[in-house]
């Protein structure tokens, strides 16, 4: 018997992630609390957090139960079939709780080591992203491609920070060696949609430091299946630091990451 193919995998997902996100924006409209927290002080967890991963984990369970789940709350189940699951169940949290419009449900499916469908929602705006490797990636249905590489001068990046103090001191260091050699730099909050937003164009380049598999897998397979290139280096915090780019002007991006300080000597 075969196993199930890539756009069955994103076709599920999809349900899940649009099933999260109304269950989301229902929560958004009540008084939005912290019920833990994680990394650090300001590292939150909601109970939309939880609930969200739990409604997720249910739906994708039903439809294929030996499959193995890694959600960002806590669960973490082993898989039967060779499929696991890789779930942000709001990336954007703080933006989530400060009523801020910008966070995600984050969907991905892994077999061995690939990424091979990811989902990615937008609960406020509704838009949906969605990619397959090697089918391309789609926003709302239609495809999607980066933009073409411009001057290092002329690119607009999107950046994020780790929640650890030092690290982001660090960082914040980092961004501002970068600010002299870019168009611009921007932080939206959700890790999701800034990589999906490279692959529609609505960015040049993106680096962060911090991300974990959950902040990376659907929104990476969207900016690589339209044309980005992305690669994880060691950071200047210790952590890992995701680079994405078109794939044509990625190592001038590259060379200026390094030498802006975002990455570990």
């Amino acid at each position: 018997m075969s196993g199930p193919t890539n756009g069955e995998l994103a076709d599920l997902a999809l349900s899940a992630a649009r099933a999260a996100a109304e269950l989301v924006r229902e929560r958004a409209l009540g008084h939005v609390t912290v019920a833990a927290t994680k990394s650090s002080d300001v590292d939150v967890v909601t109970e939309a957090d939880r609930a969200s991963e739990a409604l997720i984990r249910a739906h994708l369970s039903a439809a294929r139960p030996g499959d193995g789940f890694l959600g960002e709350e806590g669960d973490d189940v082993p898989s039967r079939t060779g499929v696991r699951w890789i779930v942000d169940p709001i990336d954007g949290t703080v933006n989530f709780l400060y009523g801020i419009p910008q966070y995600a449900i984050s969907i991905a499916a892994r077999i061995g080591d690939e990424v091979v469908a990811g989902v990615v929602v937008d609960v406020v705006k509704g838009e949906t992203f969605t990619a397959t490797r090697g089918g391309g990636a789609h926003l709302d249905g239609r495809a999607i491609a980066v933009r073409d590489v411009v001057p290092l001068a002329q690119r607009l990046v999107i950046t994020g920070f780790s929640y650890e103090r030092d690290t982001r001191m660090a960082q914040a260091a980092a961004v501002h060696e970068l600010l002299g050699r870019v168009r611009d730099v921007r932080r939206l909050g959700s890790a999701a949609l800034d990589l999906c937003y490279v692959g529609c164009g609505r960015a040049d380049a993106y680096v962060e430091e911090g991300l974990n598999e959950w902040d990376l897998a659907a929104g990476g397979l969207v900016a690589e299946e339209s044309g980005a290139r992305l690669a994880v280096r060691p950071g200047v915090g210790g952590k890992q630091c995701a680079i994405a780019s078109p794939a044509g002007g990625y190592e001038e991006f590259v060379a200026a990451v390094e030498d802006c300080g975002f990455l570990a000597d």
